[in-house]
Parts: structure tokens; C-alpha cells; sequence
């Protein structure tokens, strides 16, 4: 297998957006918005090329992963600057090979020698958990409502990152699409059937399940 981790080329915005709407179709609900999404946060302040990056498999693009800046507020408000990731995928037909591995492990490692301090995620912790990522309540990180999601996943980057204090965590608002905008950019595409998916009824569970402090 001969896979090349790069940045992506600006003539291979349309590749990458067709392969993140066939990895995400019907997986979380009836299409999907990811690659819309794509489109949206090349241009976003908020978006972070230098720790994105393709998957290149001889010579096709079967993977991507693409970073923003989020945040961490801690009880007096002071602010730490962290990162997110997502859109995360890799083709269905080049799933469980380890190109998902690949692409996030190429990424952290550059994060780590930047001195990042921590990323979070909203994802489910079974595909997380084994790259080392915690629950936000491991390590006292809440969402800005002071709730602990069952998907909010932490990868600490540097020691004592969080300091023993007590955070809230924020995402940009790229993550925040217009459904008619996203509609409007899929029908540029080739058509596909929406349908449900068993995958879409445990995505609502997941996302609806919260922690709970020990007493």
C-alpha cells in the first residue's frame, strides 16, 4: 500500500468534497452536510490548513482530515486557544486499513511539536478512545452549557494542559451551516438516495447522552 499523507491542492477541492459526501451519506441522518461543510471552512477564519491533510492510495484521495481553532474558558473566563478536527473520513471502500490511523496520527504529531496544548472533538469515543482520547469530564472540560455530552473527547498534547482548573469548551461557529445553503450545494452533485440507517438512530442516542460528576 503505497499512502501519502499531504496537504490537500486547491485543484482537488471537488475530489475531497465527493469523497466526504460518500463516506457521511445516510450515516447521520437521511444525505449528509459534511461536504458542504468542506466548501465552507477552506474560507473561514477559523480553519487551520497547515494541520489538514489528504490520504493519498496510489494515486486516489481516499481520505482527509481538516482542523479549526476551538476554545477552552476557565472560571475567571481567561481563554486558552486549543484545536478541533472534522470533517474526519476515509472512503468506504478503504475503511479499516489504517488510513484514518495514518491521518491522525501525521496530524497530532505536527500539533505536539507546535506546542498545542489539547484537541477536542464531538465524536463517538469508540473511534477515539484507543488514540488516547478521554471524556471531557476525565479531565473537568465541559460544554459552554456546563454539561459533560458522552461524545465530547479530549486528546491532552501537553502535560498538566488543563492546569487542575475547571473548563467550558467552545467550537467555532463554522460547524453552524444554513440546511438550505447545504442543500443547495448538494444538488451540484450527483443525485443519491436518502434513506435511514440504523447508524442515524445511535447517532441521536449518542448525542442526547450526558455524564454525570461521581458525588
Amino acid at each position: 500500500m503505497d499512502l501519502i499523507i499531504r496537504h490537500e491542492a486547491e485543484a482537488e477541492h471537488r475530489i475531497v468534497e465527493e469523497l466526504t459526501r460518500e463516506a457521511f451519506w445516510n450515516l447521520y441522518f437521511p444525505g449528509c452536510d459534511e461536504h458542504y461543510l468542506v466548501k465552507v471552512l477552506r474560507h473561514h477564519p477559523d480553519y487551520l490548513p497547515e494541520f489538514s491533510f489528504v490520504a493519498e492510495l496510489d494515486g486516489d484521495i481516499v481520505g482527509m482530515i481538516m482542523y479549526t481553532r476551538s476554545w477552552l474558558f476557565d472560571e475567571e473566563g481567561s481563554e486558552k486557544e486549543i484545536v478541533s478536527f472534522g470533517p474526519f473520513c476515509v472512503h468506504p471502500d478503504h475503511q479499516r486499513k489504517g488510513i484514518g490511523r495514518a491521518l491522525l496520527e501525521h496530524s497530532t504529531a505536527i500539533l505536539r511539536k507546535k506546542d498545542i496544548a489539547a484537541i477536542t472533538i464531538l465524536g463517538d469515543p469508540h473511534n477515539y478512545v484507543p488514540y488516547g482520547f478521554k471524556n471531557g469530564l476525565d479531565y473537568n472540560i465541559s460544554d459552554m452549557t456546563g454539561n459533560y455530552p458522552l461524545g465530547l473527547m479530549v486528546l491532552e498534547l501537553t502535560d498538566n494542559a488543563f492546569e487542575g482548573k475547571a473548563w467550558k469548551c467552545n467550537q467555532s461557529r463554522v460547524f453552524e451551516l444554513d440546511p438550505k445553503q447545504a442543500e443547495a450545494f448538494d444538488k451540484t452533485f450527483i443525485a443519491k438516495e436518502k434513506k435511514h440507517r440504523p447508524s442515524q438512530d445511535l447517532f441521536m442516542i449518542m448525542v442526547r447522552a450526558q455524564l454525570q460528576k461521581s458525588e
